[in-house]
């Protein structure tokens, strides 16, 4: 019977110590496997509170890339940073703001043919939805952590609850209003938008999110957008529905043209501010102050020509148009900090909004 325990014992502490190394090993297989799928994007940004990187997914063997829709992407010099150190190029093929997505395929020289290793979005969004209490994994290019062929962060976490976005950054509301694994992990980093959350086995069932705060708790929230996830739009005053998997598909046909959401036109003047922009030519002319009108907000602002609005409360202004249709939302007597470009510094302004002056 000693000799029994004994042999029993032994095998207890062999299974013991053997189990932690299988899973080790199965965990680096994992790992590996996720991050020849994902690449490492660097784009417009840099300044104050924007990051210029961020993550993209593949999601096909022929170099189109899934992220997130953001300012990064506002650059003519979209670099990509491959899992086996390759540097690329790639070009934004189209942007959907209603699902906060973008799609983006990799530059190629004349005869090279490309075979990467990818997720195939379509299908696995045909499967079930994951479950709060499932524990999963975060994949992201957090704070440029990793670069060329440095693999990805990982975050363990939980699926907290599958809800509705409520969200926003600054005093403007999120694009994306549609259903979110929230996440027990602090996934949404910067640099993380556009990573992937994936089971413990690996299998992908979302992509990370921007950072944003929940406005019904007023605390940041981490989150993903399931592959399969759904919007309801309206397209020529029709109501339809808009999944990631359709967004995807047609986007590679060449066939898929944006929504246009009513609050993006701009049907007034808004607030007053006394800001003259220079002459609004291109479809992104940068918002450089040409003049600023006496005893105006602007010049009690401080305001001066040449000035380049880059913040309006911390969100990046990439155009007058941006600007204009940010105003839109602001009522007379609203307060808001302007982060201007002034030579090589920026600096800070506090511009109290008003009424627009009767014409005489």
């Amino acid at each position: 019977m000693l000799t029994l325990k004994r042999l029993l014992l032994t095998f207890a502490i062999v299974i013991g110590v053997q189990a932690p190394v299988h899973a080790q090993i199965s965990f680096e297989t994992l790992t590996s496997e996720v991050n020849q799928r994902l690449v490492k994007l660097y784009g417009s940004g840099g300044f104050k509170g924007v990051a210029s990187y961020g993550t993209g997914i593949i999601i096909s063997k022929d170099g189109y890339i899934l992220t997130t829709a953001s300012q990064m992407l506002d650059t003519q010099d979209l670099r990509v940073h491959m899992s086996d150190g390759r540097k690329m190029r790639a070009t934004i093929l189209v942007i959907e703001p209603e699902l906060d997505a973008a799609l983006l395929k990799l530059k190629v020289e004349e005869g090279q043919v490309l075979d990467l290793p990818f997720y195939d979005i379509l299908e696995i969004a045909k499967r079930p939805l994951a479950q709060p209490g499932d524990w999963v994994l975060a994949f992201s290019n957090q704070f440029k952590i990793a670069d060329r062929d440095e693999p990805m962060t990982i975050q363990r976490g939980v699926i907290a609850a599958y809800s509705k976005l409520t969200g926003r950054r600054g005093i403007f509301e999120a694009p994306y209003h549609g259903d979110v694994y929230v996440i027990d992990a602090i996934t949404n980093n910067p640099g993380a938008a556009g990573g992937v959350i994936t089971t413990r086995k690996g299998d992908p069932i979302a992509m990370v999110g921007k950072e944003l705060r929940n406005t019904l708790t007023d605390t940041w929230i981490n989150y993903a957008v399931p592959f399969n996830a759904t919007v309801e739009v309206e397209v020529e005053g029709k109501k339809q529905t808009l999944s990631i998997p359709d967004f995807i598909d047609r986007g590679m046909k060449g066939t898929y043209k944006p929504t246009q959401k009513l609050d993006n036109k701009i049907v007034g003047p808004g607030p007053y501010h006394g800001i003259i922009f220079v002459v609004d030519i291109v479809e992104r002319t940068p918002p450089y102050v040409e003049a600023v009108l006496p005893e105006s907000p602007a010049a009690k602002a401080g305001l001066r020509p040449d000035d380049l609005v880059v913040f309006l409360d911390g969100e990046p202004i990439v155009s007058i148009k941006a600007f204009k249709l940010m105003l839109q939302k602001l009522r007379p007597g609203t307060t808001i900090k302007l982060e201007v470009r002034r030579g090589e510094k920026l600096q800070t302004v506090d511009l109290t909004l008003a009424d627009q002056p009767k014409k005489k």
